[in-house]
């Protein structure tokens, strides 16, 4: 992108905001956009003044605010949970415990009883400092699992948490419906070819590989290197054969970032519902939310984790990854009482007005 790019970052809102439009077809809503070109100040400007001020404004209006196609079969109308299932000995978030595959079935099961709405297997673990793991070590861990899912009769969609094609290819030949890539489709030369083959393709953004990724990470403006760089990915995976309609986008959040530009990207979340893709959001656990929170040991980071996942709803992340199922399942039935979809609001706002005439 170029200095002169302009940036839209819809400003979520909630409540009965009169000209609200829905925030990419969810619960939340919009009425105010944030413009921004790089080294400039951003202004603020309604919404319904985008289609006038850029040349493209009503189709990047359209794509701000247009509802996503499902995902594995589960509508985007609410938030759904992502439950994380590590089959590895050296997850940074639960050490190993459901390393092996009777293990990790066990696991996957119970998230899917708490509520889950996806599975996300993955067999290499991404955390900073991992070492890589063999094609065969990988779908050595991973098969099996998925096997042992489709014959206890599991019915809840599963993701492959994976960088490798073969991985990813063996995955959807037995049943995964999300390609779950951190590398964004870099990782593997042969990722891009085996991309089409799934029926969703979640990109990632990270700053180098996980052994060295949290050494020294720079941006010169974190969200929108982010923004700029998942657009270059989400135009590499169209041009591979996968339509955007099938495409999710993830910031990667803790993947080559510190705290500062962790929290710079929650905050600026909804700029990435200008690419058109559903969103997801991985904050589960993470060293940032220990830092905010005074919490070091992960797995005690469950109420800084419903926290970030909250905000993450709150502006509009349709996906959210976590490891805590059951906790997220609950705040999220209190939050979606309080805050009924944008469509439900103006739908008993004309009720009432009806009513009252």
């Amino acid at each position: 992108m170029t200095s002169d790019a302009v940036y839209l970052r819809p400003l979520p809102c909630a409540g009965d905001h009169p000209r609200a439009l829905p925030l990419a077809g969810g619960p939340m809503g919009f009425a105010e956009v944030e413009l921004s070109r790089r080294g400039r100040p951003p202004e603020l400007l309604p919404a319904a003044a985008i289609p006038a001020l850029l040349p493209d404004g009503a189709d990047r209006l359209a794509r701000l605010s247009g509802a996503r196609l499902p995902v594995a079969g589960l509508a985007l109308t609410r938030p759904r949970v992502m439950g994380v299932v590590n089959v590895t000995p050296d997850s940074f978030s639960d050490g190993g415990r459901h390393g092996t595959a009777l293990a990790a079935i066990g696991h996957a099961l119970r998230l899917a009883a708490e509520g889950a709405d996806i599975l996300d297997i993955g067999g290499e673990s991404t955390r900073p400092g991992a070492d890589p793991v063999s094609e065969q070590e990988e779908l050595d861990r991973v098969m099996p699992v998925l096997e042992g899912l489709a014959a206890a009769g599991c019915t809840t969609p599963v993701s492959i948490d994976t960088r490798k094609a073969a991985v990813a290819r063996a995955a959807i030949a037995a049943g995964a419906q999300i390609f779950n890539d951190v590398s964004a489709l870099t990782h593997d030369p042969e990722s891009l070819a085996a991309a089409p083959l799934a029926p969703a393709v979640c990109l990632m953004h990270a700053q180098g590989d996980p052994r060295t990724m949290q050494a020294d990470p720079r941006y010169d403006d974190v969200l929108r290197d982010v923004h700029d760089y998942l657009a270059g990915r989400v135009r590499a995976a169209v041009a591979a054969g996968v339509p955007r309609a099938r495409l999710i986008v993830d910031p990667g959040i803790g993947f080559g970032k510190r705290l500062e530009h962790n929290v710079a990207l929650m905050q600026g979340l909804s700029m990435l519902h200008g690419l058109g893709c559903p969103l997801l959001l991985g904050v589960s656990r993470k060293r940032f939310l220990g830092t905010l929170s005074g919490v070091a040991v992960a797995a005690e980071r469950v109420s800084a984790s419903v926290a970030g996942a909250l905000h993450g709803a709150a502006q509009g992340a349709q996906i959210l990854r976590v490891h805590d199922v059951a906790a997220t399942v609950q705040a999220l039935r209190v939050w979606e009482a309080l805050n009924p979809p944008v469509a439900d609001r103006q739908t008993a706002g004309e009720t009432a007005s009806e009513e009252r005439a």
